[in-house]
């Protein structure tokens, strides 16, 4: 056993690269994206270190060129579940008791894997897999997750140094330990950091895992499970396993044996598994620890000090990059009367210039939405407004599915503050603008704050100090992540740990100190040096 109490290197936030022409990344990149375009990748299930193939084989397609297949998958059933399960709970015991720089090595070395030699490996699945562009990715596939893992391990680190007082003769310890059972792992398409991430910080504290990874981004997925392999993962700390989230409910949600649920999804899904966990709460040999990062309905407040060019600027690229499809999209804007004339020009000018394509081509600033499903859903809303008398399209409105799932970025003008698109997440390129009059700026903050179930991200625009401390203040329930003279998105772990409550979920803070403790459960450990001999105490003597 080592002796020593080692420092762990002090993480940085990853830099990024740009992808400009004439940039060595661009060119390495686009190889790798020609590459991968080329090939069909058969991607197996994953229990205890063993690639499985079974009878249920699915397709991963580009969601730009619907055509295209990158990939073949095989779908877990209920034995591959149980199996995950139990090759889980039989790798527990050693994972636990691996010295906890060992474990730390794991996660380091992967982060440095991804940094460098499978950099362009995990940017070109995501771009390929996901639709996003070069630079959405880059921050996603490539910083996030890379600062995930650094970051993780340094929390860790730092949870396991908070120790208690003690006093004379007596050494107080606190014994930090993963949870009584498995961690079950649900991620969503749209991050490849986030899927890393939920089965990673989990395992970090010592807890084993069964990943269900969202199939429209297996991919990417698939080889950073090939990456974790790489840096030293033992078989069956991490269980990869593609299925459909119905099985895993009735499989693995209700299994005795479920310690943790680690989630970023729908809030109705969330909601159900609450409810399924609620129902089984007797038979549970542990109250599972359920963390979950679900919906938003974003907005952006101008005040009438705002800088109209800055709020234009920062709904574009707040509700169009990606496509719309992250949580903190924005998605409503509120707007005063007084800046609506230019704020309206310049977004109707500035959303013209976007264009939507296949993420291959670098000019594009928009990919597809991620599959028929979604497309479906989004249009549905883009109909819905287009036949409202409380609506006006001002800018795109239109969608085409013949070769990707294309929907061009759409703004919606409504006079009702409770606007079907003002209130209901929708998930897509989609941005909703309710203008308000100046002289009625409470009872549009109170639209705000009320209109919509979900308290992720919110930003504000303003330049009078007053104003910001009154919005600030007056919307302090409305998001988890506020943002003063910023887009709702871009948040960076180590600087703004995200998460959202009411209905968007538990607000744990994804990459921070605050969701890896929820990973361990702390024993106290009191060691007395000079035990008593008395039983009875002075207080008893007589007068």
């Amino acid at each position: 056993m080592s002796n020593g109490i080692f420092k762990i290197p002090t993480p940085k936030n990853e830099p990024g690269n740009t992808y400009a022409p004439g940039t060595k990344e661009r060119e390495t990149l686009k190889a790798e994206l020609k590459r991968q375009s080329e090939m069909v990748v058969d991607i197996p299930v994953i229990i205890n270190g063993q690639n499985i193939k079974t009878d249920t084989v699915k397709q991963v397609v580009m969601p730009h060129a619907h055509q295209h297949v990158l990939a073949n998958y095989s779908e877990a059933g209920e034995k591959e579940l149980r199996d995950a399960v139990e090759a889980a709970m039989a790798a527990k015991e050693s994972w636990a008791n691996m010295p906890w720089e060992h474990r730390a090595a794991i996660f380091l070395k992967a982060a440095d894997l991804i940094s460098g030699p499978y950099r362009d490996v995990m940017n070109a699945a995501t771009m390929l897999g996901q639709s996003k562009t070069a630079i959405q990715t880059e921050i996603d596939a490539a910083q996030e997750l890379i600062d995930f893992l650094r970051f993780g391990v340094d929390y860790a680190n730092q949870i396991y140094q908070i120790q208690p007082d003690s006093m004379k003769n007596v050494w107080n310890r606190l014994d930090y330990r993963p949870l009584d059972g498995f961690v079950l792992a649900i991620s969503p398409f749209n991050f490849t950091a986030i899927g890393g991430n939920l089965p990673a910080a989990p395992a970090m504290m010592g807890n084993v895992v069964v990943w269900k990874p969202a199939t429209t981004s297996i991919l990417a997925n698939y080889y950073f499970m090939r990456i974790l392999e790489e840096a030293g993962l033992p078989k069956g700390v991490i269980n990869f396993v593609p299925s459909r989230g119905s099985q895993v409910s009735e499989v693995v949600l209700t299994d005795a044996r479920m310690a943790g649920f680690h989630f970023t999804g729908s809030t109705a899904t969330f909601q159900t598994i609450w409810k399924t966990v609620g129902e089984n709460i007797a038979s549970y040999k542990s109250y599972p620890r359920l963390v979950g990062e679900t919906g938003g309905k974003d907005f952006v407040f101008a005040h009438e000090t705002a800088q109209a060019d800055k709020v234009v600027a920062n709904l574009v690229r707040g509700a169009f990059e990606y496509q719309g499809q992250k949580c903190s999209a924005a998605s409503r804007a509120y707007i005063p009367q007084s800046m609506w004339e230019e704020v309206k020009n310049g977004l109707v000018e500035e959303t013209a210039k976007l264009k939507v394509g296949d993420v291959r081509d670098f000019r594009n600033f928009m990919g597809a939405v991620i599959d028929k499903p979604a497309f479906d859903s989004i249009t549905s809303y883009i109909d819905y407004a287009a036949a409202s008398d409380e609506a006006e399209i001002i800018a795109g409105g239109t969608y085409d599915d013949s070769v990707g799932y294309f929907v061009q970025p759409t703004i919606i003008v409504t006079t009702n503050p409770n606007f079907k698109t003002m209130v209901e997440e929708i998930f897509g390129p989609v941005l909703t603008i309710y203008v308000y009059e100046n002289d009625k700026l409470e009872e549009t903050l109170d639209a705000v704050d009320t209109a919509s179930m979900y308290a992720l991200t919110g930003a504000i625009f303003a330049q009078d100090r007053q104003a910001i401390l009154h919005l600030e203040n007056r919307l302090s329930g409305a998001a988890g992540n506020f943002y003063i003279n910023d887009k709702p998105t871009g948040a960076m772990i180590n600087q703004q740990p995200f998460g959202g409550s009411r209905g968007s979920g538990t607000n744990d803070k994804a990459g921070s100190v605050f969701n890896m403790i929820r990973w361990t459960t702390p024993r106290v450990i009191k060691e007395n040096f000079a035990p008593t001999t008395d039983i009875t105490y002075p207080f008893m003597d007589e007068e």
